[in-house]
């Protein structure tokens, strides 16, 4: 929904997006049983080199080499998603599952309102009615875990 129905999407595309998720679940998952077994620093840098392996593998028909001020985009990009990671896992170390994890759909809004503040995207019905259940479903996830 916050995408918009477009029917020229193409199915790899999708294909990637829920393969991902699936991944994402159980790497979620996993943090949490390793519990505070492992230092948050080992784990992350383990999930940073797989992910840059698996990465690099799937890019290597498509890649372009950065240039200029991309070069400056991709350093900030590894250097606050490492720490993103980094709080994200000692996050899921120290609290249930269920209760850290759909916080991490909170990226979504602040994504949105980054790009229409400062890109001047203009979103559709379709993406604010997204925004709207991403909510819902972050409330209603926290109160029927209280109960």
């Amino acid at each position: 929904m916050l995408k918009g129905f477009d029917t020229e999407m193409e199915i790899k595309g999708i294909v990637f997006a829920l393969i991902s998720a699936v991944f994402v679940g159980l790497v979620y998952i996993t943090i949490r049983k390793i519990g505070s077994g492992d230092h948050p620093v080992v784990v992350v840098n383990y999930f940073m080199i797989i992910s840059a392996v698996i990465g690099g593998v799937l890019a290597i028909n498509d890649w372009v080499n950065p240039v200029g001020k991309e070069w400056l985009v991709l350093l900030s990009l590894g250097v606050f998603g490492y720490f993103a990671q980094l709080y994200m896992t000692k996050a899921m170390q120290a609290g249930e599952t269920n209760q850290v994890a759909p916080l991490k759909y909170l990226e979504v809004i602040f994504t949105m309102i980054i790009g229409l503040f400062w890109f001047g995207e203009i979103y559709t019905i379709w993406s604010v009615l997204g925004i709207l259940l991403i909510v819902l479903g972050l409330t209603l996830n926290v109160v029927t875990k209280k109960k």
